[in-house]
């Protein structure tokens, strides 16, 4: 009996090829989206789940207030560090002091690699739970070793042994390599880190390091913990909200107090996920993108399933005669449901394996778009079970509706002819058309918006010429050291037009100082500069823009004491005519400085923030990066070669590690992009999916009209009438479905627009547009059918009828 429902089935989707196709097809491409979302994530939820104790590891965070704004940063000072692991053994099974992840030269022997990496405390192993491919996770505990990730060992040794050998890191630390531990995963937060260098090594050989190790107002540190295993992490946080509260106050730092500093653990549960704060308050982060994801998932595969059921409704009256023939010779409903069930199943199997294919094939672009390293868990039992529950109940859900409805047709009407689909059988597959209509619309709108965001930030003047510039980033004082003939070789090279240094690049802010005074100055105002440090000629370099005062000079000895502000900084500290003002950095016998300038806000940190408040004062120390900027009239390439060779000539132990400042720039659109993209490709398979649909919904009624059409072709009735008539309910539909789409999109994407504070508006055209748009797919997608039918020569459609 089940071999002969099947047996049926196969020969009506034989039978019915076109039916068949699209319906297939529009399954195929909506389980391809889903399981493309779903590996898309299940590899977010799963971020840092690789370590083992993933549900005890914390971050050690902090909530500062300025001028009644709260803001939240990872960056902590080092005595609290050594506090907690000294006086909270009982909460903390681990507590570990760490830098930032930064760039690193290894040179063994001729070769020289640029990495990234950490000085960590000796338990960063123990509590990253390394997988050790050689040595043991007790590799820091002396402070001439390192430990290496797998690919960087075989990078540098190739298949040698590389334990005990001796390595030299920035050109100034011989260390000796006692452990190489297993790649970490793309999806961690350390996936970058490919060497650990012992903390004890940073603390005794970085200058600007000198007194940090009882400094409270440094922020320049990161702390990472374990929880014991009866630990309460609320209770935890309770204890030591007010420790450095406490502890600066005693020191009489009333600056320090005044942001009322607030400790807190952040598990890392929530560092991928939830990563962001407003008013001290944990609002979210990626987790928006899951949801959002995931929601278009549901809803194209929604789509597909809706086409299966209008399409299969749709053609009830074809089949009607075969339901009565089946019920006269004895079939009960129950076999006519299974039999409607069959053929759903059968359908929903071959759409599943068609869109496994189309995730293989798709999924290496999909990486690249997503900047992900997912891959399609061929061998793993639970997405087989997954798979196959999720096709089961794809066919179930979208076969209910026609097997239930097409089974409870009577025989005796049917077979006599006087059966009628009754007055409201079409309005469920219109509702049907209505919902995937507004669901494309919707997707379509908020693609269009999140474009614009981007477009519209990525327009922003950033008060510089990006076009030309050139970042290379120093390792070494050697360039510091030699500059003035790095300079000069350079200029007579003709490869750059200027070059200077600087404490941060032109993308990035490295250093905040607050505490300054000046006249006028607010009581209570609390202030926080980006402070920035550079040479005489990054003025030049740069391009900035100079509204009032003058530059820094080559040679000019008061410049020593000369700082320049941004425009921000002028609006801030309320000056009303700056040039010549004193700004005292409000330490005993501290600094005086004299503004000479005013330079037009540059966008250095985040372009979707508000340019904080700036000043610019005279490099005194090795620069972290020097600005470069080329010759338009030669070549990138020439320039570059010639860059490399003078670069080389002065600092031969480091690699030439520059980036564009454009492309640098950039990279702070990166992830806005990728959703835009992501949510563009599954916005088109939406669109692609609710046409077929539509295509099999218009060429049912063309069929079904036949008789119709050809009446009125022998009235008179002229092509365009015939059209107008088989697409006039189409557009009267999506005009429904716009109704309900628009306020939709509108009221989400104002409230996604919300988490930026430089955001573009929503425009009425954008609305509009999509309106039109919706309207114009509905009409190219029904013509083919009304215009076929309409050109139908009615003698061969009456005499079929």
């Amino acid at each position: 009996m089940i071999k002969n429902y099947f047996k049926v089935a196969w020969r009506n989707l034989l039978k019915n090829k076109a039916h068949t196709f699209i319906n297939v097809t529009g399954l195929s491409v909506g389980m391809a989206v889903a399981i493309l979302i779903g590996l898309w994530i299940w590899d977010e939820l799963s971020y840092d789940k690789h370590f083992k104790n993933y549900d005890r590891v914390v971050q050690v965070m902090q909530h500062q207030t300025m001028n009644g704004e709260v803001s939240t940063q990872a960056a902590m000072p080092i005595p609290l560090g050594t506090m907690l692991r000294q006086d909270y053994k009982n909460d903390f099974k681990y507590v570990v002091l760490s830098s930032w992840t930064f760039g690193h030269i290894v040179t063994y022997g001729d070769k020289k690699l640029l990495t990234q990496g950490n000085y960590m405390q000796p338990e960063a192993p123990d509590l990253l739970t390394l997988k050790m491919l050689k040595g043991t996770r007790s590799g820091l505990n002396d402070p001439s070793s390192i430990l290496l990730s797998s690919t960087l060992a075989k990078s540098i040794f190739g298949s040698a042994d590389p334990m005990y050998k001796v390595i030299k890191l920035n050109n100034r630390y011989s260390l000796k390599v006692t452990g190489v531990y297993e790649d970490l995963p793309r999806n961690s937060t350390f996936h970058e880190m490919a060497l650990i260098a012992p903390w004890d090594l940073f603390l005794t050989t970085e200058p600007w390091l000198k007194g940090a190790t009882i400094r409270w107002e440094n922020n320049s540190f990161q702390i990472f913990a374990q929880l014991n295993d009866n630990a309460d992490i609320n209770k935890i946080d309770a204890r030591i909200k007010d420790l450095k509260l406490k502890n600066i106050a005693a020191k009489g730092d009333k600056l320090g107090a005044s942001f009322k500093p607030v400790v807190f653990l952040h598990p890392m549960a929530k560092w991928h996920l939830y990563s962001e704060f407003k008013q001290g308050i944990n609002t979210g982060g990626a987790i928006q993108f899951v949801w959002m994801f995931g929601i278009i998932g549901v809803f194209v595969l929604l789509l597909a399933c809706i086409n299966f059921m209008n399409l299969s409704t749709a053609r009830s009256e074809k089949r009607a005669k075969e339901v009565g023939i089946r019920k006269t010779v004895g079939s009960l409903r129950s076999q006519i449901i299974i039999q409607f069930f069959s053929e759903s199943l059968m359908m929903t199997v071959f759409a599943f394996s068609l869109s496994l294919v189309i995730v293989a094939l798709i999924l290496p672009w999909f990486n690249q778009v997503a900047d992900k390293n997912m891959t399609v868990l061929w061998a793993n039992p639970v997405f087989w079970i997954l798979g196959i529950t999720f096709s089961l109940l794809t066919g179930v859900i979208a076969g209910s509706y026609p097997a239930f409805y097409l089974s409870s047709f009577k025989p005796v009407k049917v077979l006599k002819g006087t059966f009628k689909a009754g007055k409201f059988a079409a309005l469920p597959r219109r509702v049907l058309v209505v919902l995937q209509f507004t669901v494309s619309v919707t997707l379509i709108i908020g693609t269009i918006i999140v474009f614009r965001q981007v477009q519209f930030t990525k327009n922003r003047p950033v008060g510089y010429d990006r076009t030309g510039l050139l970042q290379v980033y120093m390792k070494t004082d050697d360039i510091h050291k030699n500059f003035a003939a790095v300079h000069n070789d350079l200029l007579q090279s003709r490869a750059i037009i200027e070059m200077a240094e600087s404490g941060s690049p032109l993308t990035d802010v490295y250093s905040n100082n607050s505490g300054y005074h000046w006249r006028g100055k607010a009581p209570g105002l609390q202030d926080d500069f980006a402070y920035i440090p550079v040479s005489p000629e990054f003025g030049k370099t740069a391009g900035w823009k100079i509204i009032a005062g003058r530059d820094f000079e080559k040679g000019n000895v008061s410049d020593s004491t000369a700082i320049i502000l941004n425009e921000s900084a002028v609006k801030f500290m309320n000056f009303k005519h700056p040039i010549g003002e004193i700004v005292d950095d409000g330490k005993k016998n501290g600094a005086k400085f004299t503004v000479i300038g005013v330079v037009k806000d540059m966008v250095m940190s985040s372009p979707y923030e508000p340019v904080k408040t700036t000043m610019f004062l005279s490099l005194n120390y090795t620069g972290s990066v020097v600005d470069v900027r080329l010759n338009p009239k030669i070549s990138t390439r020439d320039a570059l070669a010639k860059i490399e060779k003078v670069f080389k000539q002065y600092d031969p132990g480091s690699p030439f590690d520059y980036k564009f400042t454009d492309d640098e720039y950039a990279q702070k659109f990166a992830y806005e992009e990728r959703i835009g993209k992501l949510a563009g490709f599954f916005t088109i398979l939406a669109i692609f999916i609710s046409c077929m649909g539509l295509f099999g919904m218009a060429s049912f009624m063309a069929e079904q009209r036949t008789k119709e059409i050809g009446v009125r072709k022998v009235l008179g009735a002229s092509i365009f009438s015939l059209w107008r008539l088989l697409s006039t309910d189409f557009v009267m539909l999506v005009g429904v479905s716009l109704m309900v789409a628009i306020p939709t999109a509108y009221y989400f994407m104002y409230g996604w627009l919300q988490n930026y504070k430089y955001r573009a508006d929503l425009s009425w055209w954008i609305f509009a547009l999509t309106a039109l748009a919706a309207i114009v797919i509905t009409l190219l997608t029904v013509s083919y059918q009304s215009i076929k039918a309409a050109l139908m020569n009615p003698v061969k459609s009456l005499k079929t009828e």
